[in-house]
């Protein structure tokens, strides 16, 4: 064989030889700059309570959510992402924009705490309805635009209090578009919002629902969010994220929807967000205690596979643990 990549007088090997070349030929890098870190918060003091099926992760309160935030800081991490645990819940999930509820405790803490770390809340009201639905019920069904005011109310609650990057998650048709326009009407047209645009009615949520208390009490949410089949309706409901205001758009999972975030990627040039989530993080935490697999070269290959699929930004329980192996 004779011409451009042909053996012998091409040999790709000889990039792979050593660390320092395989360093100079990488394509794809990881910072925990991108990384932004979900957390839990709740009422209390000095409570760290482990999940269970999330090895690592802990429900904390405000003082040791300060403490865990300002070490994401010092480990260069982006951002962090806060899920509150209410001290009651009701069916219209009232704590979740109380202006003294606890995510907006949370934002003022640690903005008094870390001023500089980038604050994102989740939107949505599974967390805090005692029917665990992520909406308004009436009569036995998810009401989206009785929702639509409540999810406004509870983002601009939290912005009010400090938060950077409020991120609507309940999957109702125009939560951006409520939310853009009740920041706007308070003068907070300068905030961003970053969209939950393709998520899925996925099992990968698993652990997530234990370490928020956000199980439904009833159906499953498949009404609401998307049936993971499909990929041409996901790019319509980012299409219609963005058009709604979304100045970040997100596909959460990640791992089974790499289809997903690479065809996001090449059809639309806002920065795109990837959510790892609890159960393809338990997944591999719970291999590795086994033995079956080394956690640290498996998680560096998963969230590198997710960023070379095109995510800008990566939510990811693993980001202290990376960020700090990548100091290393």
């Amino acid at each position: 064989m004779t011409g451009y990549n042909a053996y012998p007088e091409t040999r790709l090997r000889r990039l792979r030889g050593t660390d320092p070349l395989r360093n100079l030929a990488r394509e794809t890098r990881l910072s925990p700059k991108e990384f932004i870190y979900p957390m839990f918060v709740m009422h209390g003091h000095g409570v760290r309570e482990p999940i269970e099926p999330m090895p690592g992760c802990h429900q904390v309160s405000l003082d040791v959510m300060s403490d865990e935030a300002g070490e994401a800081a010092e480990l260069g991490i982006g951002g962090v992402l806060l899920f509150g645990l209410p001290a009651e819940k009701d069916p219209l999930g009232t704590e979740g924009y109380d202006p003294e509820g606890i995510v907006q405790e949370a934002v003022r803490t640690i903005k008094r705490d870390h001023p500089d770390m980038l604050v994102s809340t989740d939107v949505c009201m599974c967390e805090y309805t005692d029917h665990g639905h992520c909406g308004v019920i009436d009569n036995g069904k998810i009401d989206n635009d009785q929702t639509l005011e409540l999810l406004a109310r509870t983002a601009l609650t939290h912005v009010q209090a400090g938060a950077d990057l409020p991120a609507p998650s309940a999957m109702m048709d125009g939560q951006v578009w409520a939310i853009r326009q009740a920041l706007n009407a308070e003068g907070y047209d300068d905030t961003p919002i970053m969209g939950y645009a393709a998520k899925f009615a996925s099992g990968f949520y698993g652990p997530f629902r234990v370490a928020a208390g956000s199980s439904p009490q009833f159906g499953d949410r498949k009404s609401y969010q998307m049936d993971p089949a499909n990929s041409r309706m996901a790019m319509r409901e980012i299409e219609s994220d963005i058009a709604e205001g979304a100045d970040i758009v997100m596909v959460k999972p990640a791992m089974a929807y790499m289809d997903v975030i690479r065809e996001a990627r090449e059809r639309f040039n806002h920065p795109l967000a990837a959510y790892n989530v609890s159960g393809e993080y338990s997944m591999v935490k719970a291999a590795a205690q086994q033995g079956w697999i080394d956690e640290r070269p498996v998680t560096t290959e998963l969230l590198t596979g997710i960023k070379r699929a095109g995510a800008d930004i990566i939510i990811s329980y693993f980001a202290k643990d990376v960020a700090r192996w990548l100091q290393e």
